[in-house]
């Protein structure tokens, strides 16, 4: 965590004894944070949009008849991009989780807690939805504040009622979209045209789910980002003095002091901080940024535009709040990559290397042959010897497979049990095969085998297993 800067150090810095959230006595302190404006504040919200835009369709958008994103956990199927994962994908899955750590390492360690103002869904949700309903029925914060510590009037119910009812009602569009993302937007338009009765539980789990996604918009807030979330504790680890963040320029603004028209500021012994706390009312987590970087900062730039807007009208030079480092503010240096963004971008560009390559060589099945336990060989009638086995293989893929299998590296044949065997799409087949091999292709007691998984005359796999027979004297 950045220290305050000696030479602006007031009596105490007792702020950093608590979140700006609580007082004193542990009571919640509610935040009224003033509607920003400014071209940051215009750019996240035409991102967030977006975002949201991106949110809301993705279930329904397709590539090859595929959602984009489905994390189906109950059927333990994910679909990313219309390519379908499962269980059996498991490497890939881990080197995807370590890319995304690693990303979020260097991420933070070069540009701070963009993420948390730019992206981050409770910050996007929070400040383009909720609050924006907010604004638009209860006016801005000295109207909220008004409203809330006035009398129980018709006016104040009606305003009330109506925001948390169309909460309540984004909170359940909401729920219902993440609920696309698990069982597929076909699957939930089919549960939405049938009866409510018919899925009475999962009507009772959505309401639930929905309940408590308004009560974190409506009631709690900000205290997800300063009490819950633990990216922000990651800060002290990963920033730096070279990391970018939201930082206000002291040695321009100080000392502080309240402007008066015509007073050359310098000579007065003031810097360019007029002292106006404008950077402090739209804080949607109550902080002044003017103490330093703090756990609860999630850079959203609605300082930097609150106090652009002042020096602005004040005359003064834009940007005593802006995205710097410490280094580049106290020690006069421009933004350089060092060693440490260096060596994280080269571990992530070697995880990426691999997971692109996993997904490049992944087969559309997976198939596993095992010898059937507790049985010996058995010599047929010709004198070929015969073992046992079974055979389940996963299709990975959207349409159906009839398989067939051959022997790859020797002579033989490959006799199944039963009916041929054909997986149908995103499911496990299962089946018994004899594997029959001449005695004078058998390497002695065990012999290894390469089995070719087909499906016409295409090659999915192979696969290795081993074959018992007898002793065969040279």
């Amino acid at each position: 965590m950045a220290a305050q800067p000696a030479h602006i150090k007031r009596d105490t810095e007792s702020y950093r004894d608590a979140i700006s959230t609580v007082d004193k006595e542990g009571k919640r302190v509610w935040v009224y944070p003033k509607k920003p404006n400014g071209k940051f504040t215009r750019w996240r919200q035409w991102f967030g949009y977006g975002l949201l835009a991106l949110l809301f369709l993705g279930p329904f958008l397709r590539i090859g008849g595929e959602p984009l994103l489905m994390i189906n956990i109950i059927e333990r199927r994910f679909v990313f991009f219309g390519q379908s994962f499962w269980p059996q994908d498991f490497l890939i899955f881990v080197m995807g989780f370590l890319a995304f750590i690693v990303f979020v390492a260097l991420f933070t360690v070069a540009f701070g807690r963009l993420f948390c103002g730019w992206a981050c869904p409770q910050t996007v949700f929070m400040e383009q939805v909720f609050r924006r309903i907010e604004y638009a029925i209860e006016g801005d914060w000295k109207q909220q504040q008004a409203l809330n510590k006035g009398p129980l009037t018709k006016e104040k119910v009606l305003k009330k009622s109506t925001k948390h009812i169309l909460f309540f009602i984004i909170s359940f569009l909401i729920g219902n979209t993440f609920l696309a993302y698990i069982i597929g937007s076909d699957e939930l338009v089919r549960i939405m045209r049938e009866p409510a009765t018919e899925h009475t539980g999962g009507l009772i789990a959505m309401v639930v789910f929905s309940t408590v996604f308004y009560a974190n918009f409506a009631f709690f807030r900000e205290q997800a980002c300063t009490t819950v979330c633990p990216y922000g504790r990651l800060q002290g680890v990963l920033l730096d003095r070279k990391s970018i963040v939201i930082a206000y320029d002291h040695l321009r603004g100080e000392a502080r002091g309240l402007f008066r028209k015509g007073e050359v500021r310098s000579e007065a012994g003031k810097g360019d901080c007029i002292d106006c706390k404008a950077c402090v009312h739209v804080c949607p987590t109550g902080i002044d940024i003017r103490n330093g970087t703090q756990l609860e900062c999630v850079n959203c730039t609605a300082c930097i535009d609150a106090c652009d807007q002042m020096m602005d009208g004040v005359g003064l030079p834009k940007g005593l709040i802006r995205y710097a480092s410490e280094s580049e503010i106290a020690d006069q240096k421009p933004f350089t990559f060092n060693t440490r963004m260096k060596a994280y971008t080269g571990v992530l560009t070697v995880i990426i290397g691999v997971l692109v390559t996993l997904i490049v060589i992944r087969s559309d099945t997976d198939t596993t042959l095992l010898r059937t336990p507790g049985m010996l060989f058995q010599e047929r009638t010709d004198g070929r010897i015969s073992n046992l086995y079974a055979i389940k293989t996963v299709n990975k893929t959207q349409s159906d497979l009839p398989l067939r299998l051959e022997l790859i590296d020797r002579q033989g044949e490959v006799e199944l049990v039963g009916k041929s065997m054909n997986a149908k799409a995103g499911e496990l087949a299962r089946g018994e095969l004899f594997i029959i091999l001449p005695k004078d292709q058998l390497d002695g007691m065990k012999t290894r085998l390469v089995i070719g998984v087909y499906s016409g005359d295409r090659l999915l796999e192979k696969v290795k297993t081993t074959f018992v027979g007898p002793i065969i004297p040279k």
